[in-house]
């Protein structure tokens, strides 16, 4: 059962709470236990409670009990909208496998003697691919016996690592993987957050106007 677990001091806190997934947990008449340790909305402690006084206080609230720790002594029940708990886990749920299908790997396939203009064009799309959140996998495909001069391979990626700094950091470094060198390249968001303020400053800075002056003292401003 995927849980996430908070320490609480015992007679201050109270106990270790463990937060189920919202599929396996009791709420209101269905807790059986007869007296729980009570979590208010807030997350305070309230104390020991027999389950009757529990569950009239979270219906004074016009809240649900929900038995959030079944294996502490006793349980463990916070007052809480279950309604409103579940519909945040299941978007936070969908919001993760969103994240994880759209996030995948490319590849951009260079030769050791690439040209000056396709190795442009395939930069360009690497960082593409950056842009819109992939990772990316550089290789450098080596024939006959241009893998005895994997020098040559390992320009090429500084090259094209060096061109995206600030967009994409290197995740794996180059290494040969049989006639092959490969390197991996992902999203450098941090870097590209901080160019951007950069970028923000700088707009700012040149939009100012530049200072007036001072009226009333007759002095012409010298150029």
């Amino acid at each position: 059962m995927a849980c996430a677990a908070r320490r609480c001091r015992h007679g201050q806190e109270g106990c270790l709470i463990v937060a189920g997934t919202t599929t396996d947990l009791r709420i209101n008449e269905r807790i059986r236990a007869r007296e729980v340790r009570l979590v208010d909305p807030e997350g305070n402690q309230l104390g020991i409670k027999p389950l009757p006084e529990a569950l009239a206080i979270a219906k004074d609230l016009d809240l649900d009990l929900v038995e959030v720790a079944p294996q502490a002594n006793p349980p463990v029940c916070r007052i809480m909208d279950y309604g409103k708990f579940k519909f945040d886990a299941a978007q936070r749920a969908k919001e993760s496998r969103r994240k994880t299908s759209n996030v995948s790997i490319k590849e951009m396939k260079y030769r050791p003697k690439i040209g000056a203009g396709d190795f442009t064009t395939k930069t360009r799309q690497v960082a593409r691919f950056i842009a819109e959140g992939h990772k990316v996998k550089v290789t450098i495909m080596f024939r006959g016996r241009e893998v005895f001069h994997s020098e040559l391979g390992q320009k090429i990626l500084d090259r094209v690592a060096e061109d995206l700094q600030g967009s994409a950091k290197v995740e794996m470094a180059p290494r040969l993987d049989g006639r092959n060198m490969i390197m991996v390249l992902a999203p450098d968001r941090k870097a590209a957050q901080h160019g951007e303020g950069h970028e923000k400053g700088a707009r700012s800075a040149d939009g100012e106007a530049p200072p007036e002056p001072e009226a009333g003292n007759g002095q012409v401003p010298q150029l």
